[in-house]
């Protein structure tokens, strides 16, 4: 048996070995490594994108920590039937100011669809509206339709 030593390393020093500390602080950056890059590829990529109308009947800015904008808009397929209730959320500033003019009012909006987002921080639903158009007056004051019949002359 050789009893030799074993050769220091280079700079002179014995090899040092890594402490388990040291091992999990590494794993902890790289576990918040992989989840920021998760979350930012949700928030870039699309599941799906389309455009709803109706009437935007509330949006509000809402949270206890996040503070985030959420809205609804109820879609009516026949008149005299209850509506469907869409509910969906609001990143950019611009678009919230647009849709709280535009509340009672026959709206048509963009939205993209992120679903699996990891926290409710980005919106409390996985639909963000981008775009807004309005394309009716407030429900209930439509313009009358001129059936062409006149009452008396006076």
């Amino acid at each position: 048996m050789n009893s030799t030593p074993t050769p220091p390393a280079e700079s002179g020093r014995p090899a040092r070995r890594r402490s388990a500390t040291s091992y999990l602080a590494w794993s902890l950056i790289g576990a918040l490594a992989v989840f920021a890059l998760y979350t930012l590829f949700m928030l870039w990529w699309s599941y799906s994108e389309g455009e709803r109308a109706g009437v935007l009947q509330k949006f509000s800015k809402r949270g206890w920590i996040c503070k985030t904008y959420e809205g609804e808009l109820a879609m009516y397929v026949v008149g005299g039937v209850a509506p469907q209730i869409w509910d969906f959320s609001v990143r950019d500033e611009a678009t919230a100011a647009a849709l709280t003019k535009a509340v009672g009012r026959q709206v048509r909006l963009h939205y993209t669809e992120h679903p699996g987002l990891p926290s409710n921080c980005f919106g409390e639903t996985d639909y963000f509206v981008d775009g807004v158009e309005i394309v009716g007056p407030p429900l209930g004051l439509e313009a009358p339709a001129d059936s062409g019949e006149r009452g008396p002359a006076p």
